[in-house]
This record gives C-alpha cells, structure tokens and sequence, in this order.
C-alpha cells in the first residue's frame, strides 16, 4: 500500500515522502490518526504542485541547518552525571540531557532529533550522539559522561 506522509515519522519516512507500508498499518494507525494520506493518482499530483511551490523554502532551511551543522562541528558537551564507584552511573543518559547540555551551549535543540549512537549510555566515558538538523543535513556530537 503506498502512502504520502503528512509529518516525519522515525524510521519510517519525512514528511511528503510516498512510502510503501503494509495494509494494515496504513489503514489502521497512519491514516486515521492523521499521519498520512492515501497515495491516490490525485493525491500525488496535488503533491507534486505543493513540491514544487515549496522548492525555493526548502532550499533555504537546508542552508541554515548547514549553518547550524558548521558551528555544532567538533562540539563537546560534558553530562555530570551521579555515578557508583565503579563507573556505573544511576539511570541513563539520553537525548533529553544532551539537549539541556546543547541548551547551555547555546544551540536550541528539540530532544527529538537526537540520536544516540549507543543503546544505553549507562556508564562514564565518551560518547557521540547525532543531531539530524535536516533530512539530508546531520552532525555528530560528542559527549563525555562525568560523576558528579
């Protein structure tokens, strides 16, 4: 079943994308909840115009994350961390707490573009998270985990 994405959806599609998906999670969860659209002849067409009408706006998004990735480039963030004596922190480290040590930084970053490489940062040491600022734009971030 061929579906046209309305919003970027993890590890399934961005958003205007025509991506093939099985019936019943077209039927049953995309579409009703809004998510997507079925991939009709019109459908597409009306697609292709909004596209191209969007072209020149998207040209200009993908410089300023360009931008953004330049400056973000060999950035290094420090996560304090309450840990045991053995290096084993308590909890984890996740995309919420490198976004809050990017906020610091100075770079206003939504948790959600934030992918960290490891499974599960549980332990001291350093780290890399990648930041997808754009579809076709993303950088890596390197973050040390320290006890506080």
């Amino acid at each position: 079943m061929d579906i046209i994405l309305k919003t970027d959806v993890a590890k399934l599609g961005h958003k205007d994308d025509i991506i093939s998906v099985k019936p019943g999670y077209g039927r049953n969860y995309l579409i009703p909840n809004g998510i997507a659209v079925l991939a009709t002849e019109s459908a597409r067409k009306e697609l292709a115009e909004v596209q191209r009408q969007r072209a020149h706006k998207q040209a200009k998004i993908k410089q300023e994350a360009e931008e953004l990735a330049a400056r973000m480039q060999g950035l290094s963030l420090t996560i304090g961390a309450k840990a045991s004596s053995t290096g084993k922190i308590f909890g984890s480290v996740n995309s919420i707490q490198i976004s809050e040590a990017l906020k610091a930084k100075g770079f206003d970053i939504d948790r959600k573009i934030i992918l960290v490489k490891e499974e599960a940062v549980k332990e001291l040491g350093k780290y890399t998270a990648q930041v997808k600022l754009h579809r076709e734009v993303s950088v890596d971030v390197e973050f040390e985990v320290v006890a506080e």
